[in-house]
């Protein structure tokens, strides 16, 4: 169990190491490509697509790790104020319609993939891109995140524990 614990504590590292990367390639796409503008030479024609692309993988392949680091927008103003029982009953209730939704964005991200994969769609851009690869990292990062939240619902940790301020030391 540890080592599969381990491979997972991994991969969820690795795409966030992936998502850092995609980051900077396109800070450097785009500068190169505005730079090229300003300079009179005409930019590659694939910039524009590829950073559309990197901007969607980027977020998702990062939402488990931020997801794990309780990174992700949620409100506690109402519930820091709820006694310790409330509150335990609200966050589980929180977890499951959490889990819940990212199941549903894992299905239906799945069924856009398999659809654009099966049709061979196109997405014309600068550059003809096929449309399932915009889908193809959503639904195991959809799971993940799933996953995360369900290591909140079962107690491994809790989700309102600790704010991102507290730990950053704002």
């Amino acid at each position: 169990m540890a080592i599969i614990v381990q491979g997972y504590n991994f991969l969820i590292r690795a795409l966030a190491v992936i998502s850092g990367v995609l980051i900077f390639t396109s800070f450097v796409m785009i500068c190169v490509d505005v730079s090229m503008r300003i300079l009179g030479f005409n930019p590659p024609i694939f910039t524009i697509g590829v950073v559309e692309y990197t901007l969607l993988w980027f977020a998702i392949l990062a939402a488990p790790w931020i997801t794990r680091l309780k990174g992700h927008v949620f409100i506690d103003a109402v519930t820091q104020f709820l006694p310790a029982i409330v509150k335990m009953v609200v966050a589980k209730i929180v977890y499951v319609i959490c889990i819940f939704s990212c199941l549903v964005f894992a299905w239906y991200s799945w069924d856009n993939f398999w659809v654009n994969w099966l049709n061979d769609t196109i997405d014309v851009r600068g550059v003809d891109l096929p449309l399932w690869l915009l889908f193809m990292p959503m639904p195991p990062c959809f799971i993940l995140v799933a996953i995360e939240f369900g290591r909140f619902l079962v107690g491994i940790d809790d989700m309102y524990s600790h704010s991102i301020e507290e730990r950053e030391g704002v």
